[in-house]
């Protein structure tokens, strides 16, 4: 960038991830709710894993093929703001179509909702490539540490404040039009401040591009796709063999345990596999690096997913109606958001004093602890207090994570690499939803005399995925 920096380019430059969360965070709150009426009450959560297996391995794809286009452009308006122009454009669009299907019922409404399922994440992800490119692209090296700290405040708890004071009432109260018209609003609005970031056109010529990364990135979002598939269908099976299994007890410790194999097989099987058609030969050169991302993966699988299932699990935990558990649920949800953010301040300083390897076994231990206080009581406040310490986890482990990671890869290849390990960004909800979501549903369906029963089971399971993470730490081998 060719003037100074202004003060107000540090809002312009990050201000559009604060609409991008914002309209995730009320997605989260209704989407589960409208596959709940279209589907019922012992079908939905199977059906939500459903959905989110497949727009989150599309999320997967979109985002790289549209960071690759984007950097490539030539518009005279600059590389990346028409991208995301016309991705919010679209997206707007897309989302209040989802506005339009709570009037549908049965299964139509559902194929429905899923087909603009599947298409939102393009036009999303188009927005968010190319705005995840402008920091690289204009701020000087010496300032990059500021604007991403701005970007951290309006990426995670700004948004979480506000849709827990706004769109989560809201739709509790059975608005959901309302709270679908102030994310759209506020994704708009944060377009159009980013249209004030002062872009050039791309004068420089390029080589022609290479399509191999993408090639394989396909074929390695199809194996982990048909991995997750795989896992999932042999739980469904196992359940079909337990139908007659009425303790709870039993069932809790037989069917917990074939949910756990099938996701430590999606996890540990499908990053193997994963990782070795993306970097060939040089996997078997750096297995540490193989190790990582399923640690990554693991602590994700757990962290994500508890999230997903906030609404269902509240509902038949404490015994809300529909509707009135958005509200609890983005209230917790904006706990997990703050306490993150307040372990995320001192976790860079604690990681370099202590050591990468040291504060992630840290994180996957409080994570563990938070999960058992969240599920040892049927009482609001006990659940937040969890969350709370599940953030702290959460914040530890992102940055002390992604700082080990760093140490793994190849300099000259890093950008690869650390690319990779948006599989386990997608894949940790695509996992977690798809192969929990039947088990919840099955479970639940066997104990109807214990509320929430088959939703504290995986629950128990992502809490296990957290201990399977620090055991994977294990397995890599370097570090400072």
């Amino acid at each position: 960038m060719s003037r100074l920096i202004r003060w107000y380019d540090y809002l312009t430059f990050n201000v559009y991830f604060f609409g991008l969360t914002t309209l995730s965070q009320t997605m989260g709150l209704i989407t589960p709710l409208l596959v709940q009426q279209f589907v019922g009450e012992t079908q939905k959560a199977t059906y939500y894993g459903t959905f989110r297996l497949f727009t989150l391995m599309v999320a997967l794809l979109a985002q790289a093929l549209m960071g690759m286009v984007s950097d490539r452009s030539r518009f005279a308006w600059g590389r990346r703001r028409p991208f995301i122009l016309v991705g919010t454009v679209i997206t707007a669009i897309l989302t209040i179509l989802i506005g339009f299907t709570a009037g549908m019922e049965g299964m139509l409404g559902f194929w429905v909702l899923f087909a603009i399922g599947l298409v939102q994440p393009v036009a999303s992800n188009m927005s968010q490539a190319a705005e995840q490119a402008i920091i690289p692209d204009l701020v000087p090296d010496e300032k990059r540490g500021r604007f991403s700290g701005v970007k951290a405040l309006l990426e995670i708890p700004l948004p979480l404040i506000l849709v827990a004071f706004t769109v989560g009432r809201l739709v509790s109260k059975g608005n959901m039009w309302a709270g679908l018209l102030v994310a759209v609003s506020v994704l708009v609005i944060s377009m159009l401040l980013t249209m004030l970031v002062p872009e050039k056109p791309l004068k420089e010529s390029l080589p022609p591009m290479d399509w191999d990364p993408i090639r394989r990135l396909v074929g390695m979002t199809v194996l982990f796709t048909l991995i997750i598939l795989g896992s999932g269908q042999a739980v469904k099976l196992v359940s079909g063999l337990l139908k007659d299994i009425t303790s709870p007890a039993t069932l809790f410790i037989v069917m917990g345990l074939f949910g756990l194999a099938g996701m430590l097989v999606a996890v540990a099987l499908g990053v193997w596999l994963s990782v070795r058609i993306s970097l060939g030969d040089s996997a078997l050169e750096n297995p540490s690096f193989t190790w990582w991302v399923v640690n990554r993966l693991a602590f994700l699988v757990g962290a994500v997913n508890l999230s997903t299932f906030a609404v269902y699990f509240l509902q038949a935990r404490l015994g809300y109606e529909r509707e009135a558990a958005a509200s609890p649920a983005s209230q917790l949800i904006l706990f997990v958001g703050v306490f993150i953010l307040i372990s995320t301040l001192p976790a860079g300083w604690l990681t370099d004093r202590f050591g990468e390897k040291r504060m992630v076994t840290i994180a996957g231990l409080v994570a563990v602890v938070g999960t058992i206080i969240a599920l040892s009581l049927p009482s609001l406040p006990v659940i937040y207090v969890g969350g709370c310490i599940i953030g702290i986890a959460a914040g530890l482990f992102y940055t002390a994570n992604w700082a080990l990671g760093t140490l793994l890869v190849p300099k000259a290849e890093a950008g690869r690499y650390l690319g990779i390990s948006n599989l386990a960004g997608a894949g940790a909800g695509a996992v977690g939803a798809y192969i929990g979501g039947p088990i919840a549903d099955f479970v639940t369906a066997q104990v109807p005399q214990i509320p929430g029963f088959g939703y504290v089971l995986i629950f128990s399971i992502y809490g296990l995925l957290f201990l399977f993470s620090v055991v994977a730490l294990t397995q890599v081998k370097k570090t400072r």
